[in-house]
């Protein structure tokens, strides 16, 4: 059964990278028969026209330097965000609040986030209400959606990222023994900003690096947020390639096909830089971890309450916008309310939650499977996929992977979309419950199992009495993790299910561009509230899951039992 499950992994979540990458390829160099663009002429029919209409495009260069700024920019600022809340509050009083928090805030999908952010930021936003009523004027004053600049969308992004970053560097402080290293550079004279930035943190960031690559990677083929909040004249580079992907003429698919190979490129190069980088600072010049101890203080006590605030914020917002049926500018609140909106879109809302969950639970259920499969069969055999080859789904730009897998599907007949879409949300789902169980699975007390063989349970039993059990947490963990990427997949449903099956945030995506505030905060609601409502229920069934010591007991102990430790069998 492991060995089916392993080979099941390698046809539905890696094999389909190589069609996808050779769906990206030929038609990038016009040859795409299933378009009539070759007529199967073999080699005579490839050229570079493709890429000549992508540099020839006006304004090209400037929707390159745009992703390369947005991308780079928020990235960075989200590591170092989340350095310096790590320095500042790991193992203090604080921390305990920010584990809690971290869960809302990982919950709220970008989408939601997006058009959230929009509502307080745009030029007649709350933010700017706030202002009006102090007595100032707004109408020259700057906004940052759809500023030309992408500041709005980089920060949206910085903020977005950096919980996710927090809780990657939880597990990874765990496993460096903070203590021990923080006791032992103490004792050479180092305060705790001095341990931090040279004991810890070049330990800490090589194994941020899958992490950090993913962030960043999404930040530069980012679309679904930056069609919401980011500059529309040029817009990002990736936003530029959907819209040449949404051309209804099959003739100009090579145009697109070359943007998105260029978006890949740009894509590798950005994280072989951002790999030399790494290697540069702490192995190349090693000066500043070797100069000695110096009083030094970073910041980070209060770093984490633009991350907080921010989406406290946009909750309200986002339900007044709901309930509004007359919201003047610049008044500070609705001054007349109505459920009309919500009862107009609950019939639609049904239908796009019922799709949405479908497609969560199975894409889900199936990646939890194949990923304990994966992960079992490397603890039986001491043989597993490569993990990088797991990671290409997510440090990949997902416009330059889904196009190839889109133009394979071409020559396959049928109209099988919800079959696509699913399996699209596989692809995607797998990899980052690989990376919440890969931890866990390596930190199993694998006597614990031997134990339980040696007593004549089966495989199967042991698994399920022992191993199972312990890991029950984590596994509540990984599904809500699962369940919220499945909910907030844009592109795979878009692309693979041709617009033929809609979720709750494709709509949302579509909607935020209109002019109805009201049903663009509707659905940024649902979008938010499905992913919170599975993270708290998982926190919940994690923290009542696993083996718990018994602390009541009926048995009355003597005072032989006591004094002796025997017991009194009476």
């Amino acid at each position: 059964m492991i060995h089916v499950l392993f080979l099941s992994a390698i046809l539905l979540c890696i094999l389909p990278l190589l069609p996808g990458m050779a769906g990206i390829l030929l038609p990038a160099f016009s040859w795409l028969p299933v378009a009539g663009a070759s007529q199967f002429r073999g080699l005579d029919a490839v050229n570079l026209n493709g890429f000549h209409q992508v540099l020839s495009w006006p304004g090209v260069s400037q929707s390159i330097q745009l992703s390369l700024f947005t991308g780079i920019t928020s990235s960075v600022i989200a590591l170092a965000l989340t350095f310096f809340i790590l320095q500042a509050n790991w193992h203090k009083q604080g921390w305990q609040k920010i584990e809690r928090m971290l869960s809302p805030m990982l919950a709220m999908p970008h989408v939601a986030f997006a058009i959230g952010f929009a509502f307080l930021f745009s030029p007649t936003g709350w933010i700017y209400r706030v202002i009006e009523g102090l007595g100032f004027t707004t109408h020259n004053a700057p906004s940052l959606t759809q500023d030309p600049y992408g500041i709005g969308l980089t920060l949206a992004l910085a903020i977005k990222e950096t919980p996710f970053l927090v809780l990657m560097s939880v597990s990874v402080l765990k496993q460096l023994n903070i203590d021990r290293l923080y006791a032992s550079a103490s004792g050479l004279g180092y305060n705790r900003a001095d341990i931090w930035l040279k004991v810890i943190l070049p330990q800490w960031l090589p194994k941020m690096r899958l992490p950090f690559y993913a962030v960043l990677a999404f930040g530069l083929s980012v679309v679904d947020v930056a069609l919401i909040i980011g500059p529309t004249r040029p817009p990002t580079f990736s936003v530029l390639i959907w819209q040449w992907f949404n051309e209804p003429d099959l003739s100009l698919l090579p145009r697109a096909a070359a943007g998105a190979l260029c978006l890949l490129i740009l894509a590798l190069i950005t994280l072989a830089t951002a790999r030399f980088g790494e290697w540069l600072v702490l192995q190349r010049w090693r000066r500043w971890q070797i100069s000695g101890a110096k009083a030094r203080q970073l910041i980070g006590n209060t770093g984490y309450l633009p991350l907080v605030i921010i989406p406290l914020c946009i909750i309200p917002i986002l339900i007044m916008w709901s309930f509004a049926q007359r919201w003047r500018f610049p008044d500070m609140l609705p001054s007349r309310l109505s459920d009309r909106f919500w009862l107009q879109e609950l019939p639609t809302l049904w239908e796009l939650s019922f799709n949405s969950l479908v497609l969560a639970v199975i894409s889900t259920a199936i990646a939890l499977i194949l990923t304990i499969g994966c992960l079992e069969y490397r603890d039986r055999h001491q043989r597993s996929i490569p993990f990088w080859l797991i990671a290409i789904p997510m440090v990949i730009p997902q416009l330059s992977l889904l196009f190839g897998l889109q133009v394979t599907t071409h020559f396959i007949p049928g109209q099988h979309y919800w079959l696509w879409v699913c399996w699209s949300h596989i692809l995607f789902v797998f990899p980052y419950l690989y990376l919440a169980l890969d931890g866990p699975w390596r930190s199993f007390d694998v006597r614990l199992y031997q134990s339980a063989r040696s007593l004549g349970c089966t495989h199967w039993q042991a698994w399920w009495k022992v191993k199972r059990v312990l890991l029950q947490p984590s596994l509540w963990i990984a599904v809500a993790i699962g369940l919220s990427v499945s909910l907030t997949q844009y592109l795979p449903t878009q692309m693979l299910g041709a617009g033929r099956v809609t979720t709750i945030t494709t709509e949302a995506v579509a909607l935020a561009s209109g002019q109805d505030r009201r049903v663009s905060a509707i659905y940024g609601i649902l979008q938010g509230l499905l992913p919170f409502i599975f993270f708290s229920l998982a926190l919940f069934a994690s923290n009542h899951s696993g083996v718990r010591p018994q602390s009541n007991t009926k048995r009355s102990i003597s005072t032989d039992e006591f004094i002796c430790g025997k017991p009194n069998y009476k």
